[in-house]
């Protein structure tokens, strides 16, 4: 039954990054007052609000074209408009009547105080207004180290919360949706152009299903294909061993809370899949963990969380940075990567280290040029996991691998690219390159270039940087921060 009794004054729920019908809080909430529901969904200019980069538009109108065709499945429909939310939700709540505003919490820089600010006027003036959290398993305000503040290094802190994280109970998606007597006018999502044109790059991202059904599709292929190898697989591209949940989680489409009850319950089942099970849920405890440095640390997006990387020596190198954006740095597994991310949208978990290690460390380009790149090209970029996840391959962040971990691209290949599958699948030219080979072509025989129709410095470029001269210039520029670390990682 109803918490309220009905009342012919609808409630708006307010769509963000939440596109889900089902375990949806603010959702469940506001069908659970008997109130007829407005859903909407506001494209947000708010200036200090990160506007999603080209890749997470595309993903973004397929999703709300997905989350539109579930409302009205369930007797509703999806309400857009595009601008500042602050003036857009009071100007719904006039136009339709509504007495109560719900939505999921957002912890991103400037999404925390418009929203306090929003709930404060929405109340002043006579309206509910009620915020859930849909987004993790344990809100930032939640947990605190033994001094009362915010956990700096990530084991202790998905100890602490994986304490919090008790009976996790589910809501079914609503069948059907109470309509108001009338709707108020929407945008035509296509009038927004978010799908790219003239040119149109999207033609890899085709394998990918945006929306609350291929998010289970994904969760439900995890669970029966890839978890019992998970924590070996994950780390070997050509194989595909990652969740691929990513885009699925950063849009909402799917909830931490139902990826926890899912393993959860796979484990119970399947006592071999107990430690795999383990595994992914320490990853989606990072992911968490990435949402509270960045709730306590707001500035972290263009500050370093250690000051003392302030004074880092960062070069400016225009030449290097388009090489590594296309996938001309030489180093085939740099390339491949970059290659894959700009094709589809992504990139593998350790593809992503070993590109973003190679900008910094080899190129000794500044963290912020690599952040905002992969903010602009990935479906799945978060404020909270880009960001963090930069900083952690600087070395810059929290708990963050050390500046002297200088991945080897060639070492990095050999290791998890052993025959080199994926290379050969995004970097063609390579492909008739024996494996012995295939990661540092420079070392191939002329005869064997020749026989496998390379040419270094045409069809495939020549190294911009020598490994073993980057490596030293890096280590070089860490001198300038502090003394030589006693132990130096050449991975």
């Amino acid at each position: 039954m109803p918490d309220n009794p009905p009342s012919d004054r609808p409630a708006l729920v307010w769509f963000r990054r939440d596109l889900r019908l089902a375990d949806n809080p603010a959702l469940h909430a506001a069908a659970a007052s008997g109130r007829a529901i407005v859903p909407v969904f506001i494209l947000d200019e708010t200036d200090g609000v990160r506007f999603p980069g080209a890749a997470g538009l595309w993903w973004l109108d397929k999703s709300l074209h997905a989350l539109s065709g579930d409302l009205e499945r369930a007797g509703s429909k999806l309400i857009l408009r595009r601008g500042e939310a602050a003036t857009l939700i009071p100007k719904l709540v006039e136009e339709t009547g509504a007495e109560a505003v719900y939505w999921n919490r957002l912890y991103d820089p400037g999404q925390c105080d418009r929203d306090a600010a929003l709930k404060a006027s929405l109340k002043d003036d006579g309206i509910e207004a009620q915020s859930c959290n849909g987004a993790l398993l344990i809100e930032p305000r939640e947990i605190q180290n033994k001094t009362g503040g915010y956990y700096q290094v990530f084991t202790p802190f998905w100890r602490a919360a994986r304490q919090l994280v008790k009976d996790v109970t589910l809501h079914l998606a609503p069948k059907a949706l109470a309509a108001p007597r009338r709707w108020p006018a929407s945008d035509d999502l296509q009038s927004w152009g978010l799908h790219p044109a003239k040119p149109d790059w999207s033609a890899g991202f085709k394998d990918w299903t945006p929306g609350e059904a291929g998010a289970r599709d994904h969760l439900h292929a995890l669970i029966e294909d890839k978890l019992a190898d998970y924590p070996t697989r994950r780390d070997i591209p050509e194989q595909e061993g990652t969740s691929r949940l990513s885009p699925h989680l950063h849009w909402g489409e799917i909830g931490p809370r139902q990826v926890w009850r899912a393993l959860d319950s796979a484990a119970h089942r399947h006592p071999k899949l107990d430690g795999p099970a383990q595994k992914f849920l320490t990853e989606l405890g990072w992911r968490e963990f990435n949402h509270h440095l960045l709730f306590h640390r707001p500035d972290l997006p263009d500050h370093n969380f250690k000051p003392a990387f302030d004074a880092f020596p960062w070069r400016t190198d225009k030449a290097g940075f388009a090489a590594w954006t296309r996938g001309r740095t030489g180093y085939p597994m740099v390339d491949a990567g970059m290659r894959e991310l700009w094709a589809t949208g992504y990139m593998e978990n350790r593809v992503r280290m070993i590109a973003a290690s190679f900008l910094i460390k080899h190129l000794l380009l500044d963290w912020r040029q690599g952040e905002r790149w992969f903010w602009d090209t990935l479906v799945d970029a978060s404020p909270a996991n880009n960001v963090l996840n930069w900083q952690w391959v600087a070395g810059s962040g929290a708990d963050a691998s050390p500046f002297f971990r200088i991945f080897n691209p060639i070492g990095q290949g050999e290791k998890f690219d052993a025959e080199g599958g994926y290379v050969r699948r995004w970097v063609p030219e390579l492909a008739r390159l024996p494996a012995k080979y295939i990661h540092a072509p420079w070392t191939a025989p002329a005869e064997i270039l020749a026989k496998a129709e390379i040419k270094l410095g045409e069809t495939y470029p020549k190294p911009i940087v020598d490994h073993d001269e980057a490596r030293q210039r890096a280590l070089a520029a860490l001198k300038t921060l502090r003394a030589s670390p006693a132990d130096v990682d050449d991975d």
